[in-house]
């Protein structure tokens, strides 16, 4: 039903389309001549267009409206396909990052050292003592 619907919207699409083509941008229709009164004079076809696209917009609409409703209620009772899912990927193993030897707060027992390892360079954020 719902591709039936479907199919029926593009065919009146495409009519709509069509129909709003043939008109005049002023609103005079084809502009085919012939006898002043009946279907194809110029005033006649413009009626006769006028009425076609408010028909198939209408219809257009409300084919809109009912597929609308019936993809809702289509789509509502199905469970989500989880045969594609991806799988997490392995966890990262944490290595233990030792402490640079020269930082403060290493290693207690260890003298403090200066920039760049050298026990006899003074370290230039310590605080300087007279």
């Amino acid at each position: 039903m719902l591709l039936f619907l479907t199919v029926l919207q593009a065919i009146v699409g495409a009519l709509l389309v069509g129909v709003i083509l043939m008109q005049k941008s002023e609103g005079g229709g084809l502009g085919v001549g012939g006898s002043p009164a009946g279907l194809m004079s110029a005033r006649g076809a413009a009626d006769f267009l006028t009425r076609a696209t408010t028909i198939l917009a209408t219809i257009f609409v409300g084919l809109s409206i009912v597929l609308a409703a019936l993809a809702a209620g289509h789509s509502s009772g199905q469970k989500i396909d989880t045969s594609l899912q991806r799988s997490a990927p392995a966890p990262v193993q944490q290595v233990p990052v030792t402490p640079n030897p020269g930082a403060p707060g290493a290693n207690p027992a260890a003298p403090a050292r200066g920039p760049a390892g050298n026990p006899a360079a003074p370290n230039p954020a310590a605080p300087a003592t007279k």
